[in-house]
């Protein structure tokens, strides 16, 4: 395959889009991606299973088992200071300095060399295990690009580059798909975090969604084999939301301007930090991690909650947050989101991991806060604050209402006029209070991938 596409073209014509498709060796892709995307599906639910064995274990168990009654209230120290010195010592001494830095965005940039994998899965452990708050989405993303590239190089070493781009794209979408439960789901939050459009978009979609569709069988099923399971992120037992008023819809403008304003500056103090920790970074990231854990404890101190409600990425506490909803005052919700918002914001200057699950929390606790005020409900209250929060740390408007409606499965299809609402006032301010062309937040400053 040629990565130029038409040779016959006239100097000055355009490329051809869709010259890849007509080569006989898409027809490799596909094949290469269909039968990929097996592996690469089943290592990402192993991934996501080591991690979510990891985390109870070292919080809870490893505790009794070295003789303590019940998990002390300083054990978050030790935890995170031992995840600030493995991390720290990644970055600076193993290649690919553990993946790409959070508090830069998503990246879905390319793939990353072979060499700087395993760096970029020993910081995503030692950040999901040991309580940073940040998410597994970007690793999954990294882990599944850099290693589908590398299985198909060690078959093909001569793969054109732009091939390879596809490829890594595919691996991506069927290691996010397997978190996200969707390979829809996770098409949508790849190809408008890539930045891809027009013509191009069916070329690289095509080969993803195959990889994770044939992939998701590893969950799923097939025939009498009934699968791994799931991580869905689904709610189960959704107070149920009723048709959405008109003074929702004024709390949509609200909650819009208040999750801008929160994740505007949960970013800029991200980013002011950053520099900060990498001059001095095993030291400095050993103390993030105690911060955090200092946070978590006082969180905990002051209201009798568990630590692990700041420490995390919040995505399997979101469920048990709204199902005890009514055991949380409006002071506890507001601590919380205080304590979850600083530690995330330290995370991301200095940890490795994804933005998205942090975010969706903090608009979670921040919506049921709310919805302890006239004209809004609880239900409508949490899926515009995942919306708003989700929009305001990641950009992308669309992946932000579908994240926000499928997490509240049916009753989410109700609400979503709203969080399209509040989803649209949060991008709109939070372009307008970042209006520096260089940020890398902006989807307009990402790289096309192909």
């Amino acid at each position: 395959m040629s990565a130029e596409g038409s040779v016959d073209a006239p100097q000055g014509t355009p490329p051809d889009p869709f010259a890849l498709v007509r080569n006989r060796g898409y027809i490799g892709l596909l094949v290469m991606a269909a039968v990929l995307g097996v592996p690469i599906s089943a290592a990402a639910y192993g991934f996501l299973a080591l991690v979510n064995e990891l985390q109870p274990w070292i919080y809870a168990d490893l505790p009794k088992a070295l003789g303590f009654q019940a998990t002390p209230p300083w054990w978050p120290l030790p935890l995170l200071g031992v995840a600030g010195l493995l991390v720290g010592a990644t970055i600076r001494y193993l290649p690919g300095i553990g993946g790409h830095k959070p508090a830069e965005g998503l990246s879905t940039t390319g793939a990353p060399k072979s060499r700087d994998l395993p760096g970029i899965f020993v910081a995503a452990v030692a950040t999901l295990a040991l309580g940073a708050v940040l998410g597994p989405e970007a690793p999954l993303v990294a882990l599944g690009s850099g290693t589908t590239v590398w299985l198909v190089r060690l078959l093909k070493p001569d793969l054109p580059e732009r091939a390879g781009a596809v490829v890594g794209a595919a691996g991506s979408f069927a290691a996010v798909s397997t978190l996200l439960g969707s390979p829809i789901t996770g098409a949508f939050l790849l190809m408008e975090a890539s930045g891809i459009g027009g013509p191009m978009l069916g070329v690289v979609l095509v080969p993803g969604l195959l990889a994770a569709g044939i992939g998701s069988l590893v969950f799923i099923g097939l025939d009498s084999w009934t699968g791994l399971g799931t991580y869905s992120l689904a709610i189960q037992d959704v107070p149920h939301a009723n048709t959405p008023t008109g003074a929702e819809f004024g709390w949509a403008i609200v909650i819009g301007l208040a999750a801008a304003l929160l994740g505007t500056g949960i970013r800029r103090l991200a980013l002011l930090l950053q520099p900060r920790v990498e001059r001095r970074l095993i030291p400095a990231t050993v103390l993030v991690g105690l911060v955090i854990a200092g946070l978590a404890i006082a969180y905990a101190e002051g209201t009798g909650k568990g630590a692990t409600e700041v420490l995390y990425s919040g995505q399997t506490a979101l469920g048990p947050l709204l199902a005890n909803s009514a055991d949380y005052t409006v002071g506890t919700l507001t601590l919380l989101v205080a304590c979850k918002g600083l530690a995330y914001c330290a995370s991301l200057s200095a940890f490795r991991g994804g933005p998205i699950f942090p975010a969706m929390f903090l608009g979670a606790a921040g919506g049921i806060a709310l919805s302890h005020l006239p004209g809004l409900e609880l239900t409508p209250a949490v899926a515009m604050g995942i919306g708003g929060m989700s929009v305001a740390m990641l950009r992308l408007p669309l992946t932000s209402v579908l994240l926000a409606t499928l997490l509240l499965g049916w009753q989410g299809i109700t609400v979503m006029p709203l969080v399209i609402v509040t989803v649209v006032v949060t991008y709109v301010v939070v372009i307008r209070l970042s209006p520096d062309p260089t940020d890398r937040f902006k989807t307009g400053a990402r790289e096309d991938p192909t």
